[in-house]
């Protein structure tokens, strides 16, 4: 619950001036910007409802009013004018608070030049020029299809030659081998009329806004006087036109074709989201689809996104039917269109298949968000370890241990960390064995357990879901004692696995299991172990190193260990260092360790 704040006197009188008429609202916060634009059938009503609650079930709602600073609104006659004006307004604004469309795409469309003998083309750019545009197609496709079945049925031209009346006249152009293979009848000679060539366009028009039926009556009547005229030849180029039409509707035709001309809308919805898929239907034949997402704001109801989708769509596709079928009832008053929620027969069917149509968007859209998702391939690999190693939840974290030494001198133990999968470098750790004497592993890997362990539940850290030990039932064993000793048996997953066959073992079984060589599983564990092995024989080196070089230089007050690796690389020996004059020295270990250097050999020479 969310209380209503106090709003200001500003406001006040705002909602006692409000019409009882319907109109759109726009809310604006202190700095002046829009945050919310509506519509209502009754402004004050509307508005008043914000601000007459005590408390908001939905806090975002809540939130919004919180931030109203001013109202402003406008009257208009209808509410369909109101949707249409809210619909604009939204587009040009995107208030914070409104729903957003998510369709950022440039559709194509088809364009009928405004010019003499005009040609018909595509287009992703309307202009305010006097030509017709046809569209949007939300499938270039269904686009590319039409153009290809006008370009069978009609000899129209595709040049950009500017064919007015006066460069008719002065006979400035001559035929191309359009014409001459018959795909234009050269009106750029006067070889075709202007009218002949209108009524073509008209002919087209019609397919093109979905109207075939019309198109054949008449192709048909044109067809029947050629043949009472004994134009036989003329009359077959009609008939093969008709037949081209006719292969073209049956393709489309998925209902009865009696269903001249409606809009079909449905709607699924999830947590964030709505999905809105639009079908225009002419004649029984789809002609238009089209699916859109709305990104919900303030937790729109299916009802209120639906009417903003109906809105947007059906300026967008330039619809203007006056049937329009929905899967359910809508509180609003549009004159002169019928909203129908059909229950069976043929509406019923277009209903379906346009709701699957949203369903299938909203799988594909979760699909590319999954694809884009970079956590996808780590929760993909954890579910598939948890399958293959038995595990009662997901290894999100995990822990792998490997212990090094040389013939039992310098034991150390490292610790890699993977999250998710990967590795987590920052939480690497070496462990120096303290308790253990000579070349022992399995006490080394209880020690190193135990104290990482310990430490994690002294300072009250998360626990992984799962342990990895390099080694077999040795090594299993002997984490296990120390995981027992501090009441972790059994809280934690842990599983040993062994070099020469990759055996995994597991608790109290005697019996390795062995994952197939190619899993992932297998390769994420002999990750880990490889990640281990070289974290501890990096370390192991260090040590070993600190130990075996063991020179006059270490053993000189003020010159560490780095130092006497770094002289050691450069000079090669001992006694090239001494040999070696201030200037060289300076520039490898500065003036003040130069000076240590030369007091020491000055006092303790090397003979050489």
């Amino acid at each position: 619950m969310v209380t209503q704040p106090k709003y200001n006197d500003k406001i006040k009188s705002i909602l006692q001036s409000l019409p009882e008429k319907p109109g759109i609202y726009q809310y604006f916060d202190d700095k002046g910007t829009i945050i919310y634009i509506g519509k209502a059938k009754n402004l004050k009503k509307r508005v008043s409802s914000y601000f007459n609650k005590e408390n908001f079930e939905n806090g975002k709602i809540g939130v919004l009013v919180r931030k109203i600073s001013d109202i402003q609104f406008m009257i208009v006659d209808t509410e369909l004018d109101a949707l249409l004006l809210e619909n604009n307004l939204i587009k040009k604004y995107q208030p914070r608070y409104n729903v957003m469309l998510k369709d950022d795409k440039t559709y194509p469309w088809i364009c009928i030049k405004n010019e003499p003998f005009p040609r018909i083309f595509p287009t992703r750019y309307v202009l305010k020029d006097g030509s017709q545009y046809f569209g949007p197609y939300a499938s270039v496709r269904m686009m590319n299809t039409l153009l290809e079945l006008i370009r069978q049925l009609y000899q129209i031209r595709n040049c950009k030659l500017n064919l007015s009346e006066t460069a008719l006249k002065n006979g400035k152009y001559k035929v191309c081998l359009e014409y001459h293979i018959k795909n234009c009848k050269g009106p750029c000679e006067g070889f075709q009329q202007e009218d002949d060539y209108n009524q073509t366009i008209t002919e087209i028009t019609e397919i093109i806004k979905g109207n075939i039926s019309n198109v054949l009556k008449q192709l048909k009547s044109k067809m029947m006087s050629y043949a009472d005229m004994l134009e036989f030849e003329k009359a077959h180029i009609i008939k093969e036109k008709i037949e081209h039409l006719g292969n073209y509707k049956s393709k489309s035709t998925i209902v009865n074709p009696n269903i001249e001309n409606v809009d079909v809308f449905t709607i699924v919805t999830d947590e964030n989201s709505g999905f809105v898929n639009f079908l225009k239907v002419i004649d029984g034949a789809i002609v238009q689809t089209h699916t859109i997402e709305l990104k919900k704001k303030l937790d729109e109801t299916p009802e209120e996104l639906l009417i903003i989708a109906i809105i947007d769509l059906r300026q967008r596709f330039s619809s203007n039917s006056r049937e329009i079928i929905i899967p359910f009832p809508l509180d609003i008053d549009w004159p002169k269109i019928e909203l129908t929620v059909p229950q069976r027969g043929d509406k019923k069917q277009l209903l379906d298949l346009s709701e699957r149509n949203a369903k299938f968007y909203k799988l594909d859209k979760q699909k590319q968000k999954d694809l884009v998702d970079p956590e996808r391939h780590s929760k993909r690999v954890l579910n598939q370890m948890m399958k293959d190693l038995r595990l009662n939840q997901l290894p999100e974290y995990i822990e792998c241990f490997d212990n090094s030494n040389i013939q039992g001198t310098y034991p150390v133990s490292a610790m890699v960390v993977f999250k998710n999968a990967k590795p987590d470098k920052k939480e690497y750790r070496h462990y120096n064995i303290k308790t253990v004497e000579g070349p022992n592993d399995f006490a080394s890997m209880e020690e190193v357990i135990y104290r990482r362990y310990h430490r994690l539940l002294e300072e009250e850290q998360p626990l992984p879901q799962l342990i990895v030990v390099d080694g077999g039932k040795g090594q299993l064993s002997s984490a296990l004692k120390s995981l027992e000793s501090l009441g972790l048996r059994g809280k934690i997953s842990i599983i040993g696995i062994a070099k020469k066959l990759e055996e995994i073992y597991y608790p109290e079984d005697s019996i390795p299991m062995y994952l197939d060589k190619k899993s992932e599983t297998l390769k994420i564990i002999q990750q880990m172990r490889d990640e281990a092995h070289r974290f501890g024989i990096t370390h192991h080196r260090s040590k070993r190193d600190k130990g075996t070089i063991k020179s006059v230089l270490t053993e000189i007050e003020g010159i560490g260990f780095t130092t006497a690796q770094t002289l050691l690389r450069k000079f090669k020996s001992v006694k090239k260092i001494q040999k070696s004059s201030e200037e060289d020295l300076q520039k490898v270990v500065g003036k003040a360790k130069t000076a240590i250097l030369l007091n020491y050999f000055k006092e303790n020479p090397i003979i050489s």
